[in-house]
């Protein structure tokens, strides 16, 4: 892999190649990165790779992508930093027992659970991860779909392409059309829940907040239970992790509940949302819905969700793209540059929480 997406510079022998400091090696913390390579491109600029190399000792070029062959286990033998990303694979106890000096795992990405358990904190390894980084996208992506849904952008859009004229000013004087002074409701006081809230604040929206794990929030939010929500809500918009007891919250009753006309956001997971329930809202034309995240990821071409005209539909892409994407490796080596120097990490995770993460 060439830099995790760039070309290499001239004469460079292809690979995640770091500039090499002038302290002694053995002064530096042995690091290695552990990712599927072409999921993680566009992370890590060259900037931050040449910094990666100033700080750490590099042992491998390449990412690994077995943690438990010969390879694996000979870098993961020396590692103290492990950098990862999407695709890296599980760091259970086997894998832990073949790395006595790992120290911390630093996650270019947003949600641990697919690689991490609790055995990883038990052994005493520093976990930090870029969530913050990726909420902001998609909390600017949760912003304009609120603007755009209270606005009926999709509606107008159609009725301007079938009359190729004007509106008519009694459409487009409909008090339920605009945004001001708006209800909307978000389901999650997550680092994105919480950052929509923030980003909510100057057009004069009512902004309703569920989320049972917080008590006061300090946000500029009223705290109100899920059915009240859903009941006074002119946009849902969910930031809730996936855990056992989220599947399904939104279901037939609580969708059945939502106002006429009323728009349904979720860039969570799919899993939070009845989805024949919400189909069927979606197919008689009285809520409408913008949807980045479904179960199963990719829906069946038969699905009405692609054709309906009151559904947004787009496929997972709320979080970090292009060069959004190297904000989340800029973080992972602020942090790597905090753990070395002997500072306090600022993204750091805890086996109490891991529970909670999305």
């Amino acid at each position: 892999m060439t830099r995790c997406g760039t070309e290499p510079a001239a004469g460079e022998k292809r690979g995640l190649r770091m500039s090499q400091p002038t302290a002694e090696k053995h002064e530096r913390p042995a690091l290695a990165f552990a990712f599927r390579p072409s999921a993680a491109a566009g992370v890590f600029s060259a900037a931050s790779l040449r910094r990666l190399g100033e700080l750490c000792e590099v042992v491998a070029d390449e990412p690994l992508q077995s943690l438990d062959d010969s390879h694996g286990r000979a870098v993961m033998a020396k590692v103290e930093v492990l950098v990862t990303c999407w695709g890296c694979p599980r760091i259970d106890t086997a894998v832990l027992a073949q790395a006595p000096h790992l120290k911390l795992v630093a996650h270019a990405a947003g949600t641990i659970k697919s690689f991490i358990g609790a055995e990883v904190f038990e052994r005493g390894v520093t976990v930090v991860n870029a969530a913050s980084a990726n909420a902001m996208p998609v909390a600017e992506f949760t912003l304009a779909a609120i603007l755009f849904a209270n606005k009926r952008v999709l509606a107008f859009r159609d009725l301007y392409r079938a009359r190729r004229e004007m509106t008519p000013w009694g459409e487009l004087s409909d008090p339920s059309v605009g945004n001001w002074r708006k209800t909307i409701g978000v389901v999650g006081a997550s680092r994105i829940g919480r950052r929509v809230i923030e980003l909510l604040q100057p057009f004069g929206f009512d902004v309703l907040l569920y989320d049972p794990h917080v008590g006061k929030t300090g946000l500029a939010a009223h705290q109100v239970g899920l059915d009240e929500l859903m009941r006074a809500a002119d946009v849902v918009t969910l930031h809730a992790p996936a855990l056992d007891s989220t599947a399904g919250m939104i279901n037939a009753r609580r969708l059945s509940s939502m106002k006429d006309g009323a728009t349904l956001i979720n860039t969570a997971r799919g899993s939070l949302v009845d989805q024949v329930a919400l189909e069927r809202e979606l197919i008689s034309g009285r809520l409408s819905a913008v949807i980045d995240v479904t179960v199963p990821e990719v829906l069946a071409r038969t699905s009405p969700l692609y054709d309906l005209p009151n559904v947004l539909l787009t496929p997972h892409i709320a979080g970090a793209l292009g060069s959004e994407r190297e904000r989340l490796g800029a973080l992972v080596v602020d942090e790597v540059a905090r753990f070395v120097t002997g500072k306090p990490l600022l993204h750091a995770l805890s086996a109490a929480t891991l529970h909670l993460q999305a």
